[in-house]
Formats: C-alpha cells, structure tokens, sequence
C-alpha cells in the first residue's frame, strides 16, 4: 500500500459515489491507473462495499439506543444462537461482542420510546440465552461516523500488500 491507496481509500470513504474519471482527476492520476487500483483494493479486502447514508428521522426512526446485554450462558453453541437470533432482527443496527461487564452492545433504531419498549420486550429479552439488559437513550449525535480512521503513518504498519507488519 502506498500514499496513493490511502488517498484513494480516504476519498471513497468520504464519497463512495464518486465516479473513476472524477477521482482520477483529484488525485492525479489516469483514469485507468485509478481504476486498477480501485479494484485492487477491492480484490484485496480493503474495500468490502458501498452504501448510502440514510437519513433515519426520514424512515421514522426517531430514537436511537444502546441496550448493554449479558447472556446466561456462555458455552460456544449457546452463543452462536444468540448471534444468529441478533442477526434477525432488523431494528438491530449493530452487535457488538465484548469483554467487561457486559457481553454484547447492541446499536438499536425505533420509532419512538414506545417502540423501544416493545422492541425490548418482544424481541430483545427473547434472543437466546438473554440474561441482563441495560439501555442507554441517545439524545444526540456529537460525532458521526465519518469512516475508519485511514492516516500516513499507515504506511509504516503495513506491508506493500497492505498488510500488517
């Protein structure tokens, strides 16, 4: 990987729908060069996809929580079920495993606090093996989320594969 690959990678990230023949331009390069990086950095993982920032108040998706889950039992097979029940549930943005305290966060979108609730009751305390719950209203978003952070001094950490060293 070298500082055209993070440029690139910056420049998708903050704009997945930019065209090859625009971002050749910006970044100086022939359009057929970006275009093999491009896919490169695809066929290398590096890229996983492309998606669109929806706006969720304009699906009525008005109140946002983490809900912190601890599981009453933790052997592999019980764990996997929880995982894959997670998976089913649409309102469930994000689940994330953890150590500490808890063994899951779960990044969830609903309607309004009574949707919340249901949410939570019907769904959330029925996943496999539930155990604990606790949830965390978000009032606001301070920060959102802009990508992972892509910085030169990547290049130091990585091989010219991409690569960890």
């Amino acid at each position: 990987m070298d500082s055209l690959d993070i440029k690139i990678l910056k420049a998708l990230q903050a704009s997945g729908r930019k065209k090859n023949v625009e971002l050749a331009r910006d970044l100086g390069v022939a359009p057929s060069t970006m275009l093999e990086r491009v896919r490169n950095l695809e066929e290398r993982g590096l890229v996983q996809g492309y998606r669109a920032i929806i706006n969720p108040e304009m699906l009525d998706l008005n109140v946002q929580a983490f809900i912190s889950v601890i599981i009453n039992r933790h052997e592999a097979d019980y764990i996997r079920k929880f995982e894959e029940a997670v998976q089913q549930i649409s309102y469930i943005r994000a689940c994330y495993h953890l150590t500490g305290r808890f063994d899951y966060l779960l990044h969830v979108a609903a309607r309004d606090l009574k949707h919340l609730g249901e949410l939570i009751k019907s769904s959330i305390t029925s996943l496999p093996v539930f155990g604990k719950l606790e949830t965390f209203l978000v009032f606001s978003e301070v920060k959102p989320d802009k990508g992972w952070p892509i910085e030169e001094d990547l290049l130091l950490r990585t091989d010219s594969k991409g690569r960890k060293k």
